[in-house]
């Protein structure tokens, strides 16, 4: 988390400010936003891989009191408008295509504002399985599912408990009841303290119309801003199948133990 304050800037209002931020994840919180801010990314990887990176922000809910642009040569294109924060959105661009300008809008108060955004960067191929623009409900082939387990940052076996829709976010919540853990990158999935099972909610476009259903379902995914988001989902019984094909071909991407 990188803050810092206008307050420190109040008598130069035209000031521009760098900031270096090198971890691949963060974010920033500009309190009493004056002047603007360069927000230089520069991950500890080789220059060689920029071009191969995506960067995400996402705006703090109550985030205002500035514009954020993408800037590249001198020239500014609008990304977040000031007060035009919708919840949950998202903003990608290609690392290549410029940097992040933050510039403060005139304020009467500016002691009441914060601009803040969450930010990631992360490889175009797993950004673009993030945000599948053409088919985000499309159910995955069998060789997709088999490296979606290989390389996704969460593979349970589970079923769908409830589904919870926020309409206003054009999200759904799935509260997943857990029944084997085969791998998770964060601590989404934890043991209730009242029953000892293993729970965790996975979240997935509104659109996609996901319902309660019995059964067991293979979840993979991927976290995006603390969040886990739904990948390849099949029926246990159809991964158990495909498994089990691919392992007796000798094709099988990588062991989980499927039972």
């Amino acid at each position: 988390l990188s803050s810092l304050s206008g307050l420190t800037h109040e008598s130069h209002k035209k000031d521009v400010e760098q900031v270096y931020l090198r971890c691949s994840e963060g974010s920033i919180e500009w309190m009493y936003p004056t002047g603007a801010l360069i927000v230089n990314l520069r991950p500890n990887t080789s220059p060689a891989s920029y071009k191969h990176l995506t960067v995400c922000i996402k705006p703090f809910k109550d985030s205002a009191g500035a514009n954020i642009y993408l800037e590249k040569t001198g020239e500014l294109k609008l990304l977040v408008r000031d007060g035009e924060c919708s919840p949950s959105k998202v903003y990608c661009f290609g690392y290549d295509q410029g940097g992040l300008f933050v510039e403060a809008t005139p304020q009467q108060d500016i002691s009441r504002k914060i601009t803040g955004f969450q930010y990631e960067l992360m490889n175009k191929g797993i950004a673009s399985d993030l945000h599948t623009v053409s088919a985000p409900c499309r159910p995955c082939s069998d060789t997709e599912v088999l490296l979606a387990v290989c390389t996704s940052d969460f593979v349970i076996r589970g079923s769908i408990r409830d589904v919870t829709n926020e309409a206003e976010e054009q999200e759904s919540i799935i509260h997943v009841g857990v029944n084997k853990l085969y791998r998770q990158k964060s601590k989404v999935f934890q043991l209730t303290g009242e029953s000892g099972n293993w729970r965790g909610q996975i979240k997935t476009l509104l659109e996609c119309g996901v319902r309660p259903g019995d059964g067991d379902f293979l979840f993979t995914g991927r976290m995006h801003f603390g969040e886990a988001r739904l990948g390849c989902a099949p029926r246990f019984k159809d991964f158990q199948r495909m498994y089990k094909e691919a392992k007796d071909k000798g094709l099988n991407p990588c062991e989980i133990g499927p039972d």
